[in-house]
């Protein structure tokens, strides 16, 4: 059914909001490939330049993927975020032309704390995976990584040797990545963080809390903590 409003938008528009609108919806899951181009213009009528236009637009705009003779897929949710990006370290390190190294402090399976059960979704007591990691920026402590992880939607997490790739990088790859919450604050480090970081412990830090989910799960719970000094975040927005 086409609604009065959709109806008054331009056809490319009108087919890009349609797919913008499914993608929102869940009906593609990161990775997964969409119509073909052909398969649009039959459904909408419209010419095939239109359609292009349409992909260009959203592929531009990081909701999906094109790859030559093969199709559109939905983008990652790394890409398709449209408040926070979830950047990888290493990856914002490596753009910067340095060097990205990681120490790994603790690496392990847990019971979980009724707080930490009801934040990811399991039963009180049942097995958690916790990972702490300092990360560094040209042999600099950049950020401190304090990561759990449903079991259930990443059951080889553990397995992983997070000094050669990141939690991020691996989980992108590994779980279906839907969306994301967030909270960022600027507060003091814990007395671990400040002595993993070698920060004092009055220093500013930027703080920033982050929950995933797959449809399925809630994937994982992370506390990430920057000394302030060493770190800005920052975007661009264009209207």
């Amino acid at each position: 059914m086409v609604t009065h409003t959709s109806a008054a938008l331009a056809p490319y528009a009108r087919v890009k909001q349609h797919l913008k609108d499914r993608l929102a919806a869940g009906d593609w899951a990161p990775g997964a490939q969409m119509p073909s181009e052909a398969e649009l213009v039959a459904q909408f009528g419209v010419s095939r330049m239109t359609v292009n236009r349409a992909l260009k637009e959203l592929q531009a705009e990081g909701f999906v993927d094109r790859v030559q003779g093969v199709g559109t897929f939905a983008a990652a949710l790394n890409k398709v975020s449209a408040t926070l990006t979830l950047h990888d370290v290493h990856e914002e390190i490596a753009a910067r032309g340095h060097r990205h190294d990681s120490e790994v402090v603790l690496q392990q399976a847990e019971p979980a704390s009724a707080a930490l059960a009801a934040q990811l979704g399991v039963a009180e007591g049942a097995t958690v995976f916790h990972t702490l990691i300092v990360h560094r920026d040209n042999g600099l402590a950049l950020q401190c990584e304090d990561r759990y992880v449903n079991p259930a939607a990443a059951p080889d997490y553990l397995a992983q040797d997070f000094t050669r790739r990141t939690p991020t990088q691996y989980l992108f790859e590994a779980t279906a990545l839907w969306r994301a919450q967030y909270a960022i604050e600027a507060a003091r480090p814990t007395a671990q963080e400040a002595r993993l970081l070698g920060i004092a412990e009055d220093e500013p830090c930027l703080v920033v809390v982050r929950r995933t989910f797959s449809r399925e799960h809630a994937i994982t719970l992370g506390r990430l903590v920057y000394p302030g000094r060493r770190y800005q975040l920052a975007g661009e927005f264009t209207p």
